[in-house]
């Protein structure tokens, strides 16, 4: 199926029917291409997901065709780096399912791609993703040889032999349209390179118009962004998806006005509003102070990352982001939801985009 024409199928109607199911109706400004919607499941891995999501979007913009990334040969070496990280610094250090985008663009760039169908990251007849005995193994395992008095070297190799048992092991080589790759030609192939990627953020707590290191849980690879006032980053995002770059976007999806199977993420002034979900209202006002306030008393978390591919007005002429999930095809929009302008403004904790995706104002101060 080409991509989105089911969605846009879905689009047009849901905004053009007379017999609408929900009560808010949008008209696209813009729509990037992007794959299929794909399922976590039982997983912490919408990093992945949402930034393969991403990658496979820049490969469409870059002409070259449709490839569907194995997010878990990504999350396999994630997994392996958390573990040398966490080692090193002698269990004092995030290891969990969790991490970000330039994790994944780091990985990539570090050990390359494989496609889905050469890895999928299940085993037997295994049909969806659940990694939650094998996390508890996993950091069980290294606990138990972090408690010795000292390490051997044995460790990294058994700790891939855990990840076979419940991944499989990743091939050495595989082909696409009967050429054989390894992950790293395939890579260089594609023409993805990580310094052509920048992460994005915004909070009054560190200099604008300097890069920091995030404090955030999942950033356990002390990973930089780029600061800029928030009126800056909208502004970045709508010159970004307008030009035709996708966004990969982290942030908190914990507020009321968040409801995937609505397939609406809305900041109201009154949460409690029987309407909620059903028509447009009015939404917070947000500036630098308030959001700053959020993050700092934990309102606002790195809770989640997904793929924003484009851009809609609802009939009141307000801006909402056409926002690609990974739970799977839920929601009155098979899995994609709409969220508003002061829905982002407020909780969004970070973005990646190519640099070619920052106007030149912004990326004159910052690089």
């Amino acid at each position: 199926m080409e991509p989105m024409k089911s969605f846009i199928i879905l689009f047009l109607t849901f905004t053009l029917s007379g017999n609408i199911a929900a009560q808010y109706m949008f008209k696209s400004e813009k729509q990037i291409n992007c794959s299929d919607i794909k399922s976590q499941a039982n997983t912490g891995t919408c990093w992945s997901f949402a930034t393969a999501s991403f990658i496979e979007s820049e490969l469409m913009r870059m002409g070259k065709g449709d490839v569907n990334v194995s997010e878990m040969f990504i999350v396999r070496n994630i997994y392996k780096d958390k573990a040398r990280n966490y080692m090193l610094r002698q269990g004092k250090a995030n290891f969990s399912q969790g991490s970000l985008s330039h994790d994944l663009i780091r990985m990539v760039s570090a050990n390359g791609i494989i496609t889905e169908q050469a890895y999928s990251g299940l085993v037997g007849d295994e049909k969806s993703y659940d990694h939650s005995e094998m996390e508890r193994g996993l950091k069980g395992f290294l606990d138990g040889v972090r408690a010795g008095k000292s390490l051997s070297t044995k460790w990294p190799a058994a700790f891939e032999s855990i990840l076979d048992v419940y991944m499989g092991p990743a091939p050495d080589q595989f082909e696409v349209a009967a050429e054989k790759y390894t992950p790293s030609s395939y890579v260089k192939k594609l023409g993805i390179t990580a310094d052509d990627y920048v992460s994005l953020t915004s909070f009054s707590h560190h200099p604008f118009y300097n890069d920091f290191i995030l404090e955030i849980p999942d950033n356990y690879s002390n990973g930089s962004y780029y600061n800029i006032p928030i009126d800056e980053l909208i502004s970045t995002i709508d010159y970004a998806l307008l030009a035709g770059h996708s966004i990969a976007w982290d942030g908190d999806v914990s507020e009321k006005g968040f409801s995937s199977k609505e397939g609406i993420a809305v900041l109201p002034t009154e949460a409690s509003r029987e309407d909620l979900f059903k028509k447009p209202g009015e939404e917070v006002a947000v500036n630098q102070d308030n959001r700053q306030a959020n993050f700092e008393s934990y309102s606002t978390t790195d809770d989640h990352l997904m793929h924003l591919v484009g851009i809609a007005l609802d009939q009141n002429g307000n801006k909402y982001y056409l926002t690609k999930n990974s739970w799977g095809e839920r929601g009155p929009y098979d899995g994609y939801l709409y969220m508003s302008e002061a829905y982002v403004k407020m909780k969004t904790v970070g973005i990646m985009v190519h640099k070619d995706g920052v106007p030149r104002a912004t990326s004159a101060k910052l690089w």
